[in-house]
């Protein structure tokens, strides 16, 4: 490790990306699609994947049993109030939807997914714009828009935060708090991400990105586009999802001997050249064709609306200007 350090540093320092929550979210206009780089493909297979049974389940009702990330984040969106009954039926029926849904859900969890964005051709509002993804949308199942998504996401909460105030804790002190209390998992994962992901740039006390991380890297890089190897990124987040969803008074089975030899810091952040990054997060064929076809189709679906195809539905689609229906007309496959 000592060897490697050497070699890391004399080489490019990455430079951490997260500036703003504007800057975070992907910026795509409508129709286009959200690639393999743009959602971290290969970041989400790793993180969803890993068969590590090392956290406490939070399901309501049941013993406490360990699951992998997987299970717990798919539980916790299916066990949200905010989660429909036709969304539970197909998480149920189809559990690879779940889990695509559970990618897209982590993606809106740290805000890489904003609430303008829409996964279904035939959305309507203005307000919104809809964008294939073909990596993450293998299933028939939809996966709604980022709004919805983000009520479920909020709705996410243990049964003690889904009472009476005070609610879920909304800082890292609060976490480390009912920890040292013996309350594990001291708040949901859902909530857990959001807290990690606010506190991701701030200075002073609630900063965790210098204590777990080595400068300038934060949080939030895990889920940007970088040249740390995508594997080496999710092992970083597991590893901080174990140490603030079950302790740091435990052996955390995401370290390795980077954390164990600096304790606090998460696992060595391996560094890639251009040509490995080439290597991740390709987009086969198949996946650019199928959404220059849904991208077709939202076009079609759009022409007539401005055409007035519904207008017998007085859709409220129709842009308010002149600009905004030139602009609807020219959307291109």
């Amino acid at each position: 490790m000592t060897a490697l350090r050497r070699v890391a540093s004399r080489a490019p320092l990455y430079r951490g990306q997260y500036v703003s929550r504007k800057a975070l979210a992907i910026k795509r206009v409508d129709s286009e699609i959200l690639t393999r780089a743009d959602v971290q493909f290969d970041l989400l297979h790793y993180i969803f994947s890993d068969p590590t049974r090392a956290f406490t389940d939070e399901t309501p009702g049941k013993p406490p049993t360990k699951v992998n990330f997987c299970d717990l984040y798919v539980n916790a969106l299916y066990n949200s109030s905010k989660c429909s009954k036709i969304m539970r039926d197909k998480m149920h029926e189809t559990p690879a939807f779940a889990i695509e849904f559970a990618k897209i859900s982590l993606l809106t969890n740290v805000g890489r997914i904003n609430t303008t964005m829409a996964f279904f051709p035939e959305m309507k509002t203005a307000l919104r714009s809809y964008h294939p993804v073909p990596s993450l949308q293998k299933t028939d199942g939809n996966v709604q828009d980022a709004p919805r998504i983000k009520n479920c996401l909020k709705a996410a909460l243990l049964p003690s935060e889904a009472k009476d105030p005070p609610g879920p804790p909304a800082n890292i002190s609060a976490i480390q708090a009912k920890l040292k209390s013996g309350q594990v998992p001291p708040t949901s994962v859902v909530n857990l991400i959001f807290v990690l992901t606010n506190n991701s740039a701030v200075s002073g006390v609630q900063a965790i990105s210098p204590t777990h991380f080595d400068s300038p890297v934060e949080f939030i890089d895990l889920f940007l586009p970088t040249n740390i190897s995508s594997a080496c990124r999710a092992r970083a987040f597991l590893w901080m999802i174990f140490h603030y969803h079950e302790g740091s008074s435990i052996p955390n089975p995401f370290g390795d001997d980077y954390s164990l030899q600096y304790p606090g810091k998460v696992p060595w952040l391996q560094r890639m050249t251009v040509e490995e990054q080439q290597l991740e997060n390709r987009d086969p064929p198949e996946e650019i064709e199928w959404g220059k076809k849904m991208a077709h189709q939202r076009s079609l679906f759009l022409q007539e609306l401005v055409s007035g195809g519904e207008s017998d539905k007085r859709p409220r689609i129709v842009a308010s200007t002149s600009q905004s229906k030139s602009h609807l007309l020219s959307l291109h496959v």
